[in-house]
């Protein structure tokens, strides 16, 4: 009797405890002010500036002990099923990169040879552990159709080693890029009709990228290549595709010496982005959640700005890849909402450098899809996803926030109105941020207008802020489903992505962020000069 009393006694005191400690959680509120510069924007993206790449990778593809590629590739990917058309459907249209590491070994099959296509086989003594693997024309032809059922935009990543002599530790490849294979794609490519929105060449292989690595002056004559190929093939044709390229992890010097010779023969300049570490890095969590660490990358995308301003292009920049943990992700990190921190905020802080697409690896694959691997339904990065591509549109403005270290705001002009979307990241775990908006709406020293002040003075200020507020379910961080303003969000029995419905909230209140979670706001009742139809229309 007495053993139960104190085993009693102890659970009360353990709820007791619990109880106390959200009380004291849920009392932590703190006030701040975002500075929003309406004058003129800093940045300018594409409209369509979300994307997701596939890539090649077979089921045997294997990290720290764990397969987690399942059919994810292009080569075995289920097309038929709903959830997948409809995840792609919803965006109208995703961007969809096709490539991956893999890229660089795969040949495609020519119409006029009829042996058949081998598939990659795991081999730990080949060029990234797998021997040579082919795309049948025949399944081709069906990504094909399926990417035009969807209403996808695709660009292909073509083999830049091939007719290349890598030496024989590996380190570097020697030679020009053979295009007559690249050549027979290209062509069956146009004959049938198919319409792809870029030709990239090669997958991390400058400076020091994954596999050997080729000279900045040798991947610019191969740029030229295929630029002159492509259009060739595609002359009198009604759309000329893009050229992209090194597709690699930026390397100030190596940049600087491609632009120099490749600039006049490429549109978009593609780089790559891994910032929170590798699969088996015990503190993902913590560097995910810190934004000193999350910072590190904004001296890489100005770096990068900063080549291509000086070396006088007309090419622009993507973010061709990016995973945030590398090397296939981290089951239950990469797959969970406390990925969509890193990821939301590094889409804010791309498009801040003017990155025009941001390609995140993967759409469906590994650990890091958007899309679970096998039944194909959203993670929690895929929401936030679509309401940035839904919400935010091409005009970024600076901004600047007044309070705690651990709330990242990013703001851009609404994609569906004249007024302003925001998104707001608390990545704080106990304290709920009030939020008042300051804007500057002219060219002037004069002090800006506070919004929230003088909000009842807006003829329209009748007209309430829409918010979608996304949290985790039962606050646990490394949980698969995501709540929309405190509903689950999930696909239905038909395989159709659900609707994104806001709150909608009187525009004088202030905006409140609860500890660990993302808020995208629509103002319309925000014009500033920035978002004005001119602005738009003549950026």
């Amino acid at each position: 009797m007495a053993s139960s009393l104190r085993c009693y006694l102890g659970l009360y005191l353990l709820l007791l405890s619990l109880y106390l400690n959200q009380i004291s959680r849920a009392d932590i509120i703190e006030e701040g002010i975002l500075y929003i510069d309406g004058f003129s924007s800093i940045a300018k993206i594409d409209n369509e500036f979300i994307c997701a790449t596939l890539d090649w990778w077979p089921p045997s593809k294997c990290d720290y002990g764990t397969c987690s590629w399942g059919n994810a590739s292009l080569l075995n990917l289920d097309l038929s099923n709903k959830v997948f058309l409809n995840a792609i459907r919803a965006f109208s249209p995703l961007i969809i990169r096709l490539g991956g590491t893999l890229q660089d070994k795969l040949i495609y099959q020519a119409t006029h040879n009829e042996q058949p296509c081998t598939l990659f086989l795991r081999d730990a003594t080949e060029l990234f552990g797998f021997t040579q693997g082919c795309l049948p024309l025949y399944r081709w032809d069906e990504l094909n159709e399926f990417f035009k059922k969807t209403g996808a935009k695709v660009t292909f990543g073509l083999n830049t080693l091939n007719g290349k002599t890598v030496v024989p530790d590996g380190s570097t490849a020697l030679g020009d890029w053979d295009s007559s294979n690249a050549a027979s794609l290209i062509r069956y490519t146009v004959s049938r009709g198919y319409t792809i929105h870029g030709w990239e060449l090669g997958n991390e292989l400058n400076g020091n990228g994954i596999g050997p690595g080729i000279s900045a002056d040798q991947y610019a004559c191969d740029v030229m290549a295929l630029h002159k190929l492509v259009e060739d093939i595609y002359k009198g044709k009604d759309i000329m595709p893009l050229i992209l390229a090194p597709g690699g992890i930026f390397d100030a010097v190596w940049f600087l010496k491609f632009m120099d010779k490749a600039s006049n023969s490429l549109q978009v300049v593609t780089h790559h982005i891994y910032s929170v570490g590798g699969g088996n890095d015990t503190k993902l969590v913590q560097k995910i959640l810190e934004p000193s660490h999350l910072d590190e990358e904004s001296k890489i995308l100005q770096n990068l700005q900063g080549v291509l301003r000086n070396s006088g292009t007309s090419a622009v920049a993507w973010v061709g890849e990016s995973g945030g943990v590398y090397n296939s992700g981290r089951n239950h990190i990469s797959n969970s909402f406390v990925s969509s921190f890193w990821y939301l905020d590094q889409l804010g802080m791309s498009a801040t450098f003017d990155n025009k697409k941001y390609c995140r690896q993967t759409l469906v694959g590994g650990n890091y899809g958007l899309l679970n691997t096998t039944n194909f339904h959203p993670n929690p990065d895929y929401y936030g996803a679509l309401l940035w591509h839904r919400l935010m549109g091409r005009n970024v403005l600076s901004t600047r926030f007044q309070g705690m270290k651990k709330l990242r705001s990013y703001a851009h002009c609404s994609k569906s109105s004249e007024g302003i979307a925001l998104m707001l990241i608390n990545m704080h775990g106990s304290t709920t941020v009030n939020i008042s908006l300051s804007v500057t709406l002219a060219n002037t020293n004069e002090s800006p207008m506070l919004l929230h002040v003088t909000n009842d003075q807006n003829p329209r200020h009748g007209i309430e802020r829409e918010e979608y507020h996304l949290t985790a379910k039962d606050g646990e961080l490394h949980s698969q489903t995501v709540l929309l303003n405190g509903k689950e969000l999930n696909v239905d029995h038909f395989g159709r992505i659900p609707l994104l419905e806001p709150i909608r909230v009187n525009p004088s209140d202030p905006i409140v962020i609860a500890p660990l979670s993302i808020v995208f706001i629509h103002i319309p009742t925000i014009q500033v000069p920035a978002c004005s139809m001119f602005t738009r229309e003549n950026m």
